[in-house]
């Protein structure tokens, strides 16, 4: 090997030499203003904070009606005609309580609305927000917690579903026995003592009563109720098909992108939990189907009036 050889090979090694260490010092660099930045994992949940926030919306909103909700709704996707149901005393905007989380998107009014129905005390979700929004799993599940401070032990949860069960058809309704979420927990990081226990057991989170009286109704009045299992994506994409025939195997009946969690912040406060599903669609590839949010709605507006006969006959037996 000649000098001038040499030469260069020393000159590209030095070269690699560099370029590895301002490689590694930049790496170093973005690590160290990933940790810095918020949603890192370097912010800190404050439980004292968060209760204190779902304290303050509860006050105010006492603050505009004398009623003390047994039961909470939550409705889904274009079940916002269900309040036709309910006898309105008062309703309170998301966005009238500063730094409430506020549903963008349509077909979620985003209201509190207080009232009775079949004789009891009710508060309701005209509107939901969810995860793919941006929102946090405790900021999705915030409100729920408000109602329960608020004073309902009993909550009623509905969204929109596609089916994943050829025998589940659209325009029909399943109550859920047990799910699977594939969104990050809402009880992820301290805890909130005053509301619940640090670990609790999930089995037995939907209430097998509540299941049979509804499934009661739903035959006395010709409503097809069937019972199954379902899975909380994150969304907004509707599934794939490779997606839907893997959530098949593993023995689900509906998926939708809300609920799931919003039961695990239920059993955490202790709460009676009823689940229903209002089937839409079915999922993407089943029989060559493509799923669309117009669908979605106009499919639930339909099943308003079933849900509203349901539940005018449930509440009662609370």
């Amino acid at each position: 090997m000649d000098n001038r050889t040499s030469a260069v090979l020393i000159a590209v090694f030095g070269i690699i030499a560099i370029s590895s260490m301002c490689v590694a010092g930049y790496t170093l660099v973005q690590l160290n203003e990933m940790q810095d930045s918020p949603g890192s994992g370097q912010d800190i949940f404050d439980a004292d904070a968060y209760y204190e926030r779902v304290q303050d919306y509860a006050e105010q909103i006492r603050e505009q009606t004398d009623i003390v909700p047994e039961v909470a709704i939550v409705l889904g996707s274009g079940l916002g005609s269900f309040i036709e149901g309910v006898d309105v005393h008062t309703t309170v905007p998301y966005s009238s309580l500063k730094g409430f989380p506020q549903s963008t998107v349509q077909g979620h009014n985003g209201n509190f609305i207080l009232g009775t129905m079949a004789g009891k005390d009710v508060i309701v979700m005209q509107g939901r927000v969810h995860y793919y929004e941006g929102y946090s799993s405790a900021e999705v599940v915030l409100p729920l917690r408000v109602m329960h401070e608020l004073g309902a032990k009993t909550i009623i949860i509905t969204n929109a579903v596609g089916s994943l069960n050829y025998d589940y058809e659209p325009g029909t309704f399943m109550v859920v026995k047990d799910h699977i979420s594939m969104v990050p927990s809402p009880l992820i990081g301290e805890n909130i003592d005053e509301l619940g226990q640090r670990f609790i057991p999930m089995n037995g989170a939907y209430d097998s009563l509540l299941m049979e009286k509804l499934k009661t109704i739903a035959i006395e009045h010709d409503i097809t109720l069937n019972r199954g299992k379902f899975i909380q994506v994150t969304g907004p994409q509707y599934e794939t098909p490779a997606e839907i025939e893997l959530y098949r195997s593993w023995g689900c009946d509906t998926v939708g992108m809300s609920s799931a969690i919003e039961a695990i912040a239920a059993a955490h406060c202790s709460m009676k939990v009823c689940n229903i599903n209002c089937i839409t669609n079915y999922g993407a590839g089943m029989g060559g189907h493509t799923p669309s949010h117009e669908e979605v709605q106009e499919m639930s507006k339909k099943m308003a009036s079933d849900l509203i006969i349901m539940l005018d006959e449930l509440i009662p037996m609370i």
